[in-house]
C-alpha cells in the first residue's frame, strides 16, 4: 500500500492597518477564489470548524476566511507577541490534518435581482480599485445597496471595527467614487 505524503503547509504572517487583527497567508487556496466568509462571533461559526476551534481562545474575537488567508482579530488587552505562535501553530495543524475548514460545501449564491447601470458601475470600481487594497489588508469589502445617491458597503475581516476603516471610507472610497461617478454618488457608507 502506498502512502500519500502528508500536507505541508507554510504559514506566514502580516499585519494590517487595524492593530487587532492579523493575517494568517497560507501556501494554498482555503476558499473558492472571490469569495469570503466573516465570522463576527462563536455562533456564526457553526459551519466552521476551523473558526471554531480558534473562537476557544478566548482572546479570539473575530474570524474571517478568504482566499488564501484566514484574518484573526484579538481582544485589544492581549498582545500578538504572546498569542501569534500559538494561532500559527494551530492553524498550521488543523490544515495539515486535511480537515475542511468549511461545513458547507456548496455556499447558497447571493441572489441577484435587476441592477441598474449605475449598481453595475459601482460594483466594477469596487471590483477593480477599491476590493484588491483591501484585501491586502486581510479584509473585504461587499456591495449592499445604492440609494439617494450613497453607495452602502460592508466591511468584514480586518476592516470591520479598524480605527482607520472610517478614515478609508471617506478619505479613500468615497473620494475614488465622488470622483469616477460625480454625478451619481454623493456618498459612502459602511453598514454594520
Amino acid at each position: 500500500m502506498i502512502q500519500s505524503a502528508p500536507k505541508t503547509i507554510s504559514i506566514y504572517l502580516e499585519s494590517n492597518p487595524n492593530p487587532n487583527s492579523l493575517k494568517f497567508v497560507v501556501n494554498e487556496l482555503l476558499v473558492p477564489d472571490g469569495m469570503n466568509f466573516d465570522f463576527p462571533d462563536p455562533d456564526s461559526a457553526k459551519d466552521a470548524p476551523l473558526a471554531q476551534e480558534l473562537f476557544m481562545y478566548p482572546f479570539v474575537e473575530r474570524v474571517f476566511y478568504m482566499s488564501n488567508f484566514i484574518t484573526v482579530t484579538k481582544k485589544e488587552e492581549v498582545e500578538w507577541i504572546e498569542i501569534q505562535s500559538i494561532l500559527r501553530d494551530h492553524i498550521q495543524k488543523f490544515l495539515e490534518s486535511g480537515k475542511l475548514i468549511l461545513d458547507q460545501h456548496n455556499p447558497e449564491p447571493e441572489a441577484t435581482g435587476e441592477e441598474t447601470e449605475t449598481v453595475k458601475k459601482i460594483k466594477n470600481i469596487l471590483e477593480e480599485y477599491i476590493r484588491p487594497a483591501v484585501e491586502q489588508d486581510g479584509g473585504a469589502i461587499n456591495f449592499h445597496s445604492f440609494e439617494n445617491g450613497i453607495v452602502k458597503v460592508i466591511l468584514q475581516g480586518s476592516c470591520s471595527g479598524c480605527p482607520s476603516s472610517t478614515v478609508t471610507l471617506k478619505a479613500g472610497i468615497e473620494n475614488l467614487f465622488t470622483r469616477m461617478m460625480p454625478n451619481e454618488v454623493k456618498g459612502v457608507e459602511a453598514l454594520g
